[in-house]
Formats: C-alpha cells, structure tokens, sequence
C-alpha cells in the first residue's frame, strides 16, 4: 500500500500542476503579450525610434524579456504535459528507479512553477513599468552618509542582478564620506514591481568605523521608489506651477566638479515637489530628465490619494506605509536583517547589502497580494 501511495504521490503532483496551470496562463495574459511583440517589432524597425537611443534601448530590452517570458511558460507547460505521461505510466507500472526521476523532475518543475507563479503577483497598476530610485541618508551624521552609500550599491547589484539598466542622474556626496542622495533611473520589464518593496526607511546598526572609541551607532536612510512612467504620464505642468534652479554640479565636499551651470532643479509650487538632476551631459538633458521625473513623482501622487480616498469611502484607512522604517540591518553584536513587515528575516546581511534581494521582493509582493 506504501508503494503504491509512493507511486501516486508525483502523478497527483503533476496533476495539480496541470489544473493550476491554465488559471496562471490566463492571468499572465499571454495573448496579450504576444501581440505586445508584434507591435514592438515594428516600432524596432523604424528608424527614426534610434534617434532616440534611450527608448530604443528600453524597447528593445522589453521585447527580450517579453520573449523569454513567453519562452518560459511555454517550455513549462510542454514539460508540465510530458512529466504528467510518465507520471501517470509510472502509476501503472511501479518502477522504484524511474520515481525517483519522476520525483526529482516534480521538484524541479514545482520550484519554476512557483517561479512563474510569483510573476501573476506583479499585477500592480504600474508594476511593469521602470522604476525612479532615491535615496537620502537620515539622522546619523556621516555615518548615516555611509549607510545611504551602501543602500545605493546595494540597488545597483540587485538591479545589475536582474539585468535591468541603471542610470545615475544625481549624485550629492557627502561632506567626508558617503553620499547625501542619490536618484537612479532603473530601465527594465518589471523593475518597480521588484524594487516597490525597498520603498521606505532602512535602519543600520553597527560599529562605526567613524568613531574613533568604535561605539556603536544607528543610522537611518530613506529610499522612495517611485515608477519611471517617462512621457506616457498624464500630468499637465502649467510653466507658472515650477521653478527652475540652475547650478554648477558638485563633488566631494561641495567642489564644483563641471564649469558652466548645467546641474538642474525644478521645484513644483504646488506641491513642494523637487527634483535635481547633474549627471546630463548637458544642462537641456538635465531638464528634461527632471521634468520626466516630476511628471512621475506628481502621477504616483495622484494614484495615492486616489486610493487613500477609497480606503476613506470603505472605512479602511492604514497608517501610512510611506516613510514608516520597513527593515533593520544589524552588524553588531549580531548580524541580523529584518523586514518588518512581512517579518522575513536572514543572518546573511553581507549577502543582502551585496544585493541579493530576491527572497525580500518576493516575500513583500505575496505579503502585498494577501493585504489587498
């Protein structure tokens, strides 16, 4: 009885992979995604897109990534399919060898499926889109300089890891190490929806290396994670609603590090608003990526306080998430990282500030999916 139980045990597997399968299809809207190739395909061969070359690179980036996406569930469902002949095989004829490599083929083929299965959580409005990422150090003094330096590498390896591109459009260094802020333009299918989860305050503890007795100090960083909608927002900025400051770009310090005014800010009036860019090779490209940029803060804005006024009318108002500490990083007396919300928590802290994010992304989408 044991045997045969043993024997049954990957068909039913399979079988369920095979019922959940076509509910993961639909939602993943395959469809919809291969007529997204067909139409990127054509804006790929027009020639006057490379004058753009930015845009052409994100397309092109876009319609890789569509393709490989489609490739995936494709190649999952074919083995899906044959694994579930053989399973069912297997449970006619009991063969101790060949379940042992049919259980071993399950497992693989469960670890992809919740793979794919984690991509349906990325359902939010702007989840597809890129991702605007700013950082600031907080209370803590040079030390919290540091920590924001480190939260800033850290974006970029994950980032690199998941071969989106990245972009620095500002940079203020800090007065003795670190930086002050820092803005990253992420280009990549899904970036926000992966990055989203780092929006928030990040606290460090550790022995400073600033701190000629070594005490231990705790610092703070903000990193506000905005989605990069580029010219496709829908914000109107009348010229009397902004302000636009031009300066000489800095370094280290506050020395000047450019010798003509093409550092960028633009305040918007309305809101307090500011955006600051100097990396442009120009002060006409420092513009238009900080008006690219408020456009997206102000959208962002706008689909906040549309849901803040829903959750008003249904009698479900949260305290607010933005701004609120979401994880700790602990270095001394122990090594410790914990999102605190979601609870996750991991020892390896070099791993984390290395960049491999992965396991906090996809626990804080699912944790997102079950607050809805």
């Amino acid at each position: 009885m044991k045997k045969l139980y043993l024997c049954t045990r990957p068909l039913n597997n399979y079988k369920i992979f095979r019922k959940r399968s076509p509910k993961l299809w639909g939602c993943f809207d395959i469809e919809k995604k291969r007529q997204t190739i067909t139409q990127r395909e054509q804006d790929i061969q027009d020639p006057k897109l490379w004058e753009n070359r930015e845009r052409a690179q994100s397309l092109t980036q876009e319609l890789s990534q569509l393709k490989d996406e489609i490739l995936t569930w494709e190649n999952l469902e074919r083995d899906i399919a044959s694994n579930l002949d053989m399973a069912e095989e297997l449970s006619r004829e009991p063969d101790s060898d060949y379940e042992s490599e049919i259980t071993k083929a399950a497992t693989e083929l469960s670890a992809r499926f919740k793979k794919l299965e984690l991509s349906v959580f990325f359902m939010g409005k702007f989840d597809t889109t890129g991702a605007i990422v700013s950082i600031s150090a907080g209370a803590g003094g040079t030390d919290a300089q540091d920590w924001a330096e480190m939260l800033f590498r850290m974006i970029i390896r994950f980032c690199e890891r998941k071969g989106f591109i990245v972009k620095i459009v500002d940079q203020q260094a800090g007065q003795e190490a670190g930086i002050k802020s820092a803005t990253l333009e992420v280009l990549g299918n899904y970036a926000y929806g992966w990055l989203k989860g780092e929006a928030g305050v990040h606290r460090l503890v550790r022995l400073s290396p600033f701190d000629s007795d070594g005490a231990r100090h705790t610092s703070f960083a903000l990193i506000d994670i905005i989605p990069d909608l580029g010219d496709v927002a829908q914000i109107d900025i009348q010229d009397d609603e902004i302000r636009v400051d031009v300066f000489r770009a800095s370094g280290h310090g506050g020395q000047s590090v450019n010798t003509t005014d093409s550092a960028v800010r633009i305040v918007h009036i309305p809101t307090g608003i500011t955006v600051s860019v100097q990396n442009e090779r120009s002060q006409q490209q420092n513009k238009a990526t900080a008006m690219k940029i408020l456009k997206s803060r102000l959208a962002k804005k706008q689909e906040e306080d549309r849901e803040q006024e829903e959750r008003t009318i249904r009698g479900t108002v949260k305290s607010a998430e933005w701004g609120s500490q979401v994880r700790s990083y602990v270095l001394h007396p122990y090594k410790l990282a914990k999102d605190h919300r979601t609870g996750l928590e991991t020892s390896d802290v070099d791993a984390v500030l290395r960049g491999e994010l992965d396991m906090f992304a996809e626990s804080y989408v699912r944790w997102l999916a079950s607050n809805v």
